[in-house]
């Protein structure tokens, strides 16, 4: 039997993205940023983000489907994410997916776009279920066991900053550009790890939970002292700041992820595998300490190339087809959600609000 051929959209954050696929071949893979539509504001403004969502998802669809060589009608369903994320950017993609999916009279899949980034090693790699997760990406951090396209067990995860926005909120701190992730990472090439000594949170708790808000303090505080005392800040300040964060940063990581390992590791899996998703996955400083604790313990590890780590829509086609495959269809009635969950057994990191948990 043919492999069904699906057409993912993405539009949770800054990212309107199309992708086709067909089984895990990815025929085609359209990302149009908006870095620059944010750029002046230091950060991304909601309203701004929704808006050029509508304006360029026809546009991304239209040349994911030329570049993939096939015809609208050709396809067997239309998996769009419908949460979490920026709730002006998913109403953006949740419409544009029920319009094409009314007109075409194509199944509809709606995806936890959570769920896109922990079944990419899935596509990537055809890692076999159950597989633990570092999902780290610029809204979320958590440890998952992967067990299934709808079954996941959260082992746990931050209880404030996901380290994409501590890393963002690091490079504003220090005058570096946006998106923080690469800009700090760079920054950090030339830089001491060792000259400040920045705290390493939740370390002397047991448990898997992470928090990174009082990193992006130590750091302020760290610049500020570093003003008073010489009347400014040069490069080599940033680049060591910049340096000693990430070293922090990768430390609590390598030290959660050896704890879920081991919580992992009890179920006695086939055949043991850490995958890491999400944006921050692709700082190279984290990857490699995350390759080194599986080389350790002799497990298999799995991270995406680089460009399937950021939001890419080619991960929730991937996801749809597991659901599409599984019998799952959405209909019309297909909410956008800002807040959705994987492991809807476990308890909110973040609390709950009148829309349900946050995390």
């Amino acid at each position: 039997m043919t492999d069904p051929l699906i057409l993912g959209l993405e539009s949770s954050c800054d990212d309107t993205a199309a992708a086709v696929l067909r089984g895990r071949h990815i025929l085609s893979s359209v990302v149009m940023g908006q870095a620059e539509l944010h750029a002046a504001f230091g950060g991304i403004v909601p309203e701004i983000a929704a808006r050029a969502h509508a304006e360029k998802l026809d546009l991304a669809v239209e040349q994911a489907i030329a570049e993939a060589g096939v015809h609208l009608s050709d396809l067997d369903a239309i998996a769009v994410t419908a949460g979490p994320g920026l709730i002006g950017g998913v109403l953006s993609g949740v419409m544009m997916a029920k319009g094409l999916a009314a007109g075409l009279n194509k199944p509809l899949i709606g995806v936890n776009h959570l769920a896109g980034h922990a079944l990419t090693p899935r596509l990537t790699d055809g890692l076999a279920f159950p597989y633990l997760m570092l999902l780290v990406s610029g809204g979320h951090c958590q440890f998952l066991i992967v067990r299934g396209a709808q079954d996941f067990t959260r082992l746990g995860g931050t209880i404030d900053d996901a380290p994409g926005e501590a890393f963002d909120k690091t490079a504003r701190l220090l005058g570096l550009p946006q998106p923080g992730g690469p800009s700090v990472q760079d920054a950090a090439l030339d830089g001491d790890e060792g000259r400040f000594r920045f705290p390493r949170p939740l370390l002397d708790r047991s448990g898997c939970d992470l928090s990174f808000s009082g990193l992006k303090t130590a750091l302020l505080r760290m610049r500020d002292q570093i003003v008073t005392d010489q009347g400014g800040l040069y490069a080599r300040d940033r680049a060591d700041l910049c340096a000693g964060f990430q070293a922090a940063v990768r430390d609590v990581l390598a030290e959660k992820t050896r704890r879920a390992l081991a919580l992992y590791l009890a179920d006695s899996p086939a055949a043991p595998a850490i995958a890491i998703a999400g944006g921050v996955a692709a700082n190279t400083a984290i990857r490699g300490a995350l390759q080194a604790i599986s080389d350790e313990a002799g497990v298999v590890f799995t991270a995406p190339p680089l460009k399937l780590c950021t939001d890419n829509a080619a991960m929730i086609a991937y996801a749809g087809a597991e659901l599409f495959a599984a019998g799952e269809r959405s209909d019309m009635t297909l909410a956008a959600r800002p807040r959705w969950p994987l492991d809807r057994d476990a308890a909110p990191l973040l609390g709950s609000g009148k829309k349900g948990p946050k995390s």
